[in-house]
């Protein structure tokens, strides 16, 4: 039976996290390990600055780098030798793998979202201060995960608001 490849955190020296990250996936190119580290992810927040409208990446978690992988001595080793690593996140630095639960609520792996409405249909907002509201959808951006529906708020006024894809479902 073949193992699965879990979530691990990996604690790094702070502004190291990328740099520890293009270094395992070195690791893995050239040690062919392919199978055993499956994935690499430094979990960041996109922030619009408003009066330059310049992007700014903010890490979620400073200090600290995600692998998904197959645990093993050999991959544990390799990736704690790596240069900025200080070890895996667990008791006496025994790697813990993450939870389901961990994993949804951080945000470190997402879940595909079922757009089951199209533009100018009416859906329902079911999240959020407009829980319950219905809005006309005007735009949808799938690679986003975001919706934009036009909402009478004001009667007879429409509003404009954008919400997450699982923020609405489609009226029948």
């Amino acid at each position: 039976m073949a193992e699965i490849a879990k979530w691990y955190v990996i604690h790094t020296y702070s502004g190291y996290e990328k740099k520890v990250e293009t270094n395992i996936q070195k690791m893995v190119e050239n040690r062919g390990l392919h199978e055993q580290i499956v994935d690499i992810r430094v979990p960041e927040e996109v922030e619009i600055n408003s009066e330059t409208k310049k992007e700014i990446k903010h890490k979620i978690f400073p200090g600290y780098v995600f692998v998904k992988m197959i645990m093993s001595d050999d991959a544990w080793h390799a990736i704690r030798n790596i240069r900025g690593v200080t070890g895996f996140v667990g008791p006496e630095s025994k790697p813990v793998p993450l939870t389901d639960i961990e994993i949804e609520t951080m945000k470190i792996e997402s879940s595909p979202v079922v757009i089951d409405f199209d533009l100018g249909d009416m859906a329902r907002i079911t999240d959020g201060p407009l829980n319950g509201y219905l809005g006309k959808v005007i735009e949808i951006s799938a690679e986003k995960g975001k919706v934009k529906l036009s909402v009478d708020l004001f009667m007879g006024r429409e509003t404009e608001v954008d919400l997450d894809l699982n923020q609405v479902e489609s009226i029948e």
